[in-house]
């Protein structure tokens, strides 16, 4: 799968970019760089990346400006966007996802952490979303079945109630992005509903008591993802 994988890594810092432009295509994949955003622009275009890892902090155009920028083309509308920040701010994460990103890594890290962290966004490149696929979506032991309402774990019915249900397949619709929780509560129990603020917590809390630990990460101030 690495061969087919175009990554762009967009950073000001030259080692950063030779850190990480190393260890990728150590793994096979096809990466170029940028070291600011009207660059990152231009490389994007005409290399037509599946992930781009874009910093946040750059001068000039910063990592916001350019994800923004990339969004409102068509080329770009499903292109996996991860940000690249040494910024733990729950607002810096928000605002980051709010511009079209997809997840966000923080800075310095380990390469297998990042190779690991990368592996996870990409598994959406070979899949659809699980919410409009005809039969059944499988992750490991874990099986999604869209059609029959039903979700079974080591070959036994989890037992999940209807929200629960449409929570676990949300999240596991687009595995490794961020769903923040204004959108999971908009997506799942809808606009006009009004719930507690700790509805999806003890639902993701159920979730996990029923199929495991491992699938669902909370997001601390922000949200939660599928990982898998």
């Amino acid at each position: 799968m690495a061969k087919e994988i175009k990554i762009l890594i967009v950073d000001d810092e030259e080692d950063i970019l030779e850190v990480l432009r190393y260890n990728l295509e150590k793994e096979g994949f096809s990466v170029k760089t940028a070291g600011d955003g009207n660059s990152a622009i231009k490389k994007a275009i005409n290399f037509e990346p599946n992930l781009i890892l874009l910093d946040i902090m750059m001068p000039g155009m910063d990592g916001i400006e350019v994800c923004q920028k990339l969004r409102v083309m068509p080329q770009f509308k499903d292109t996996i966007i991860a940000f690249l920040t040494a910024r733990n701010e729950s607002f810096t994460q928000i605002t980051a996802l709010d511009s079209g990103g997809d997840d966000f890594i923080n800075k310095p890290i380990k390469p297998n952490v990042l190779k690991s962290r990368i592996s996870a966004l990409l598994r959406r490149v070979k899949s659809e979303d699980a919410e409009s696929r005809m039969g059944v979506a499988v992750f490991g032991d874990l099986v999604i079945d869209v059609e029959e309402f039903r979700v079974t774990i080591k070959d036994e019915d989890a037992g999940l109630a209807k929200k629960e249900f449409e929570l676990l397949t949300l999240l596991a619709s687009k595995p490794g992005k961020v769903f923040k929780r204004q959108e999971i509560l908009n997506k799942v129990w809808g606009h006009d509903v009004i719930v507690g603020d700790r509805t999806i917590d003890v639902h993701i809390r159920k979730l996990r008591e029923k199929i495991g630990e491992q699938y669902i990460q909370t997001m601390k101030g922000v949200g939660y993802k599928f990982d898998f």
